[in-house]
């Protein structure tokens, strides 16, 4: 497997330019991505106002309507045909806007069937339907080129295309196939394969036409305009329903118009690696200003800063973001049976082959993060190199705060098409499109208790803007739900803890853990009122809050550390049974137990 890192290329002095570009940049100076990302940055948290602050931001955007999408389907396969048909129900598509393929079974099409199966095909069925049409399209002199004329979609119906499962998600390479483009690349990008939706997405200038070597410069990558990205712009955005089953795949708009009635609730994980050679700083980069956005936008947020990624036993629970790197299948939290992702959830572990084989549960990041519950997520079917991988800086930005469809933010972050990146999820999907109060009221107006969490990010975006901590408590103390709601009483012991009031913060953990908290939050709950009633000499306590978290966990995967601490404190309350019982159980002899001791003393 080639290493994930940056290579040198150069930007293409005009968006419509005819040829290839080298788009990464050389390692000595920041990458002008990098520094778009961090004026992106910049220009975000300056517009985070007191109105932000207030659930008062003014997004009156909406879900795209079913006509704005067409949908691709394999007619070979009944399986996709009926993920076809489920999504055109659920968001209204028109009938005449769904097409049937016959195409490959498997995850690969060469690039004649590409070619001659599916892109010709659905050019003649668009331009047969009247939902698009190509002319002549005049490029002005830019950059000291000529102006030029040149063919492209000048008319379309649409935004959107989604790809259901049963279609290829991967071109192969064709080794026969030369352009003199290839001369100008480095050894390595002289390569043809590429992702089918990064190959549909210039779809709107295939008939130019472009080279196939390498990967295609974005024009369009950070555009804060969301209308921008048209077809008649020459980009197309496509995602794909797709996962290790049908059902999933069936499943992936479902829970995205749950998440945009309800709203996209819950934590942010941000996995970062730490210190790392100045070929991966990038990455680190993005990954650093996803988690800032993500915290100056009231999310709540989490993240690590150690090279493993999130162990077995680490609570990941409530999770609404997800973004980390590097290993080349899923492990740690991400692999237990059971993963806590929100409706409407975005999990994406950037790796070169992280999307390989979207029909694994087991292999590779997107298949079974899919399979886990994640709603959308993003990942390379082949090496990409790092400055070919989604910008994760500006998808969160476009996503939370700029309130971009999923396919919006997913098209704006890339810098590269007809490359690696396939985009699975319903490109619709918009979980902050709505006006927060008006969700909020909404909430409350049902009875929803996912209404703490808009409480909750209330307090956060007051914290992200210095109100002093007190404030926030007396905020949330004065707040009736508080009294029997987890979430809150948890932020509430966090508090308290960061406050230095160690008693009051046991206190509020204890409570949360009596209103239903998720089995990843019991988890965290108790292993924090466990450490904090021990410094208060409550060491009983936390002896039975201990055993507890066994009995009502029992498939926590880490329990012999927590039979260490039970060990321990038996000792410290004179429990001989107990402490017995806890040695056999982690195999511990007597003897070694005594020897122990003696050297204690």
């Amino acid at each position: 497997m080639a290493p994930l890192e940056p290579h040198k290329r150069t930007r293409s002095p005009t968006a419509c330019s005819h040829r290839k570009e080298l788009i990464f940049r050389n390692l000595e100076r920041p990458p002008v991505w990098v520094v778009q990302v961090q004026q992106n940055m910049r220009r975000i948290f300056a517009l985070i106002s007191g109105a932000l602050l207030c659930l008062a931001v003014a997004l009156t955007l909406e879900a795209a309507p079913g006509g704005d999408v067409i949908v691709i389907y394999n007619s070979a396969l009944p399986e996709s045909k009926a993920v076809a048909d489920h999504y055109r129900q659920a968001r209204g598509v028109p009938a005449n806007q769904v097409f049937g393929f016959k195409l490959s079974t498997g995850g690969e099409m060469s690039r004649a069937e590409y070619r001659d199966l599916l892109q010709r095909p659905l050019v003649q069925a668009l331009t047969n339907a009247g939902l698009a049409r190509f002319g002549a399209w005049s490029v002005p002199t830019t950059n000291g080129e000529p102006a030029r004329t040149e063919r492209r979609m000048v008319q379309a119906g649409f935004r959107y295309a989604v790809v259901c499962y049963g279609v290829p998600w991967r071109i192969k390479p064709d080794p026969g196939l030369y352009e003199r483009e290839m001369d100008t690349l480095r050894p390595e990008m002289r390569r043809n394969e590429a992702a089918v939706d990064s190959e549909l997405a210039c779809l709107p200038v295939c008939e130019r036409p472009y080279p196939l070597v390498g990967p295609l410069s974005n024009p369009l990558y950070t555009s804060t305009n969301a209308a921008s990205l048209h077809p008649t712009n020459g980009i197309l955005m496509v995602a794909r329903l797709d996962g290790p089953t049908p059902e999933i795949a069936r499943t992936l708009v479902d829970k995205a118009l749950a998440a945009e009635r309800d709203g996209l609730w819950g934590r942010v994980y941000i996995d970062q690696r730490g210190p790392v050679p100045p070929g991966l700083r990038l990455g680190e980069e993005w990954l650093r200003g996803a988690a800032e956005i993500c915290h100056q936008l009231g999310l709540e947020t989490v993240v690590d800063t150690n090279e493993a990624v999130f162990a077995a036993e680490f609570p990941l629970s409530h999770v609404a973001f997800y973004a980390g790197w590097y290993r080349e299948h899923v492990t740690g939290a991400l692999a237990q049976p059971k993963v806590e992702f929100m409706p409407g959830a975005f999990a994406y572990h950037l790796h070169s082959f992280s999307g390989a084989n979207l029909h694994s549960a087991t292999q590779q990041w997107v298949g079974p993060l899919l399979a886990r519950g994640a709603t959308i997520t993003m990942g390379s079917v082949d090496e990409p190199y790092l400055g070919g991988t989604p910008d994760l800086a500006t998808f969160a930005a476009r996503l939370i705060f700029h309130g971009f469809s999923f396919g919006e933010a997913a098209y704006a972050s890339q810098n590269a098409l007809s490359w690696q990146t396939t985009v699975v999820g319903d490109p619709l999907y918009r979980p902050f499109g709505r006006r927060p109060q008006d969700l909020h009221r909404d909430l409350e107006a049902r009875g929803n208790p996912l209404v703490a969490w808009s409480h909750l990010r209330l307090m956060n975006l007051n914290l992200a803007r210095q109100v002093p901590p007190a404030e926030v408590v007396s905020y949330l103390e004065g707040l009736a739900l508080t009294r029997t709601n987890a979430v809150l009483l948890e932020k509430l012991g966090d508090l308290y803890a960061a406050q230095g009031k160690p008693a009051s913060a046991a206190h509020a953990y204890a409570q949360a853990l009596q209103y239903g908290p998720s089995p990843q939050q019991r988890v965290r709950l108790s292993l924090g009122l466990a450490e904090r009633l021990i410094p208060l000499d409550r060491q009983a306590e936390a002896f039975t809050v201990l055993e507890d978290l066994l009995k009502q966990c029992p498939d926590y995967p880490a329990p012999a550390a927590i039979q260490r601490q039970l060990l321990a404190l038996a000792k410290q309350l004179g429990r001989a049974e107990e402490a017995a019982q806890y040695e056999q159980a982690l195999g511990i002899s007597a003897s070694t137990s005594s020897t122990n001791q003696n050297h204690a003393h």
